[in-house]
């Protein structure tokens, strides 16, 4: 381009031309693409934080099992210690001289005591156990989301090299893979 009224276009300005008066904004391919990956990432996003809440989740209902695992085990060890006082109750009533009847309800106190703790320790190992499933299945749950969460992220990558390369058999395994992640996101809320 010169200053004396004499014009040379270069090889971009008949692109930067048509950007300029507003034609290179009527892509409907490149628009209808982009759109779509939005929709996409916005999709995959609430996948992504549903793939967060549940592994929260079954994180928080396997740390109830441990805790109830521990309580569990407390008390079979409280059960274990009564049985050690009960058999040592039993012994002493072998022993010459001592007070049979005193040992003998001391013996009846101990099995009273030791049916009442494993009745609580077997009642924590079966919340423990419940917990514990919960927490599998928050996990299972987990799983599915993150399944979702990925499809998404699959299809927006292939959305953009169907922008770049303009293929339609690209756009269209793109919408495949988003609806195979939309899939998953239904199994996923369905507990499936």
């Amino acid at each position: 381009m010169s200053g004396h009224g004499f014009h040379v276009h270069g090889p971009h300005d008949h692109e930067v031309e048509h950007a300029a008066h507003g034609t290179h904004g009527s892509d409907g391919f490149a628009n209808k693409i982009a759109v779509t990956t939005a929709i996409l990432a916005t999709v995959g996003a609430l996948f992504g934080y549903m793939a967060g809440d549940t592994q929260n989740n079954a994180a928080l209902n396997k740390n109830e099992a441990a805790i109830k695992k521990t309580a569990a085990s407390n008390q079979w060890n409280y059960y274990q210690a009564k049985s050690n006082k009960q058999n040592l109750a039993e012994l002493a009533m072998t022993l010459p001289g001592v007070d049979v009847d005193k040992y003998k309800s001391e013996v009846e106190r101990y099995k009273k005591e030791k049916n009442d703790i494993k009745v609580d320790a077997e009642k924590l190992e079966a919340e423990s156990a419940e917990w514990s499933s919960k927490s599998d299945e928050q996990m299972h749950q987990h799983h599915r989301w993150a399944q979702a969460m990925t499809a998404e992220q699959i299809a927006i990558s292939l959305a953009a090299i169907t922008l770049l390369t303009r293929k339609k058999w690209l756009e269209y395994t793109s919408y495949g893979v988003a609806g195979i992640g939309v899939a998953l996101g239904v199994l996923a809320w369905l507990h499936f």
